[in-house]
């Protein structure tokens, strides 16, 4: 459990720039440019940026990859699937940090969380090859107390909860059930030494309650960043969200 006398640690925004890159991919064009979208969202006040290098590469490329990976002074934070194909690309350009996440080419986005409890040896070999190479390994999991203990088990140093349902709620019962049950998880996860980021559907108008469990230190947001670039620019949107994550950071007692 967290210790309610100590301070919060603060929390940080990774700022997912895939979407840049849907709309490039959408014409085939050169633009809009994403590691310029990197640049700009650092700028503006990111902690790290965040890519996902698809086996179908929809959006994010491999020259994308490249480039952010070799950008002095850039974290970037490479999601992929645990195959060996991305554990090599992985392991060759040595992002900062990498976040292993299920992917199935027919969903839209990542749908729930990499079962770890199902292939917790697989896991564990993919977390020790990234390490080897020097990168800090995460797994994108649901908030459930059985995938936080194999987590634990295949060696895991970090998680990303996925707040989807919360964020998908339907109705208030649902969303203070969800929200239970992210809290548990990030407790537990906290308390067995893991650090905890979260993610998945939160926007300006639902990160206030995630962004106030403290042993969450990190957000990855970037569908909702991006759409609400497209009325205000993209630093105008990071620094509305990161106001609105201070706001539900304030609330911790």
């Amino acid at each position: 459990m967290t210790d309610l006398a100590a301070p919060a640690p603060p929390i940080r925004l990774g700022v997912n720039v895939d979407h840049v890159a849907t709309l490039r991919q959408a014409r085939g064009t050169s633009y809009p440019d994403v590691a310029a979208a990197a640049r700009l969202a650092m700028d503006s006040g990111a902690a790290s940026i965040t890519i996902h290098l698809r086996e179908d590469r929809r959006h994010i490329q491999d020259h994308d990859v490249e480039t952010l990976c070799a950008a002095p002074d850039m974290p970037i934070n490479l999601e992929m699937a645990l195959t060996d194909e991305m554990l090599e690309i992985a392991c060759r350009l040595r992002p900062r940090d990498c976040c292993l996440v299920p992917e199935s080419r027919e969903e839209l986005t990542t749908e729930g969380g990499l079962d770890i409890a199902g292939q917790q040896a697989r896991v564990a070999d993919g977390i020790q090859r990234l390490q080897a190479a020097g990168i800090a390994a995460a797994l994108f999991i649901d908030p459930d107390v059985d995938q936080i203990h194999a987590s634990a088990e295949a060696g895991a140093h970090h998680i990303e909860l996925h707040t989807g349902a919360y964020a998908d709620a339907a109705d208030s019962t649902t969303r203070r059930a969800e929200l239970a049950r992210i809290v548990e998880a990030a407790e537990l996860a906290e308390s067995l030494g893991i650090e905890v980021h979260a993610g998945h559907g939160l926007h300006v108008d639902n990160v206030g309650e995630i962004s106030a469990i403290a042993p969450i230190v990190e957000l990855n947001i970037g569908h909702a960043l991006i759409a609400r670039a497209v009325f205000v620019g993209l630093g105008e949107a990071i620094v509305e969200l990161s106001a609105a994550m201070a706001a539900g950071r304030r609330q911790i007692v």
